[in-house]
């Protein structure tokens, strides 16, 4: 059996954008799977002390701003630093990624159009007209999977995903869990990448 990782995210993030092809380039190269589970960072941060971007400190919002820099020239990407359109609801989003799942789809093809829509052409992950291109542009079925993001089902498994990243120890976007083992932020992933090459066991916090 393939090992697993638990992939918690949201579209909202500038953090999962940046990590997600490293990411994936790693899932790759160990054959692991990947459970995607989108979640809703507001209420990440409401149940384990983090704050919102608008309410932290400005030095803690002018670091970001500097690590934004950093990170978009170490993995040779070319992003806007405040996009147009973001930030934004991003539950339809994220509901359509978890529409595709249900439906069976790999979700990585949507996941990359949707990070590059938001953060490189400034596009409104908030309208439904354009979850549909970037899904079809993917080779899914855009109408149908949108139409779905906004169904119980859909918000059952977003809530459901809520749930298991609390349980979890998750509180941020993006975090890897693999085997219990939480590895939060994509400056983790060569951490998660050397947990994957020499199989050790997973670390625990001490009680």
């Amino acid at each position: 059996m393939p090992r697993r990782i638990d992939y918690y995210f949201s579209l909202q993030s500038p953090w999962a954008y940046i990590g997600h092809g490293p990411f994936r380039d790693v899932v790759a190269s160990h054959g692991v799977e990947v459970a995607c589970k989108p979640v809703v960072l507001v209420d990440l941060f409401a149940e384990t002390g983090g704050l919102p971007l608008k309410r932290r400190h400005p030095v803690r919002q002018r670091y970001r701003m500097m690590e934004l820099q950093r990170w978009r020239e170490k993995r040779g990407l070319d992003f806007a630093l405040q996009p147009k359109y973001w930030p934004f609801d991003a539950r339809l989003a994220d509901g359509m990624v978890i529409a595709a799942t249900l439906a069976g789809h790999d979700p990585d093809g949507v996941l990359r159009r949707a990070f590059a829509a938001i953060w490189e052409e400034e596009r409104d992950l908030a309208d439904p007209a354009t979850l549909v291109a970037i899904a079809d542009a993917a080779g899914l079925p855009g109408r149908e999977l949108v139409a779905r993001a906004g169904t119980d089902d859909v918000a059952a498994v977003y809530a459901g995903n809520r749930s298991d990243a609390l349980a979890a120890g998750v509180f941020g976007s993006p975090s890897y869990v693999l085997d219990g083992e939480v590895f939060w932020g994509q400056d983790r992933i060569e951490l998660l990448a050397d947990a994957l090459a020499t199989g050790r066991a997973p670390y625990r916090a001490e009680p």
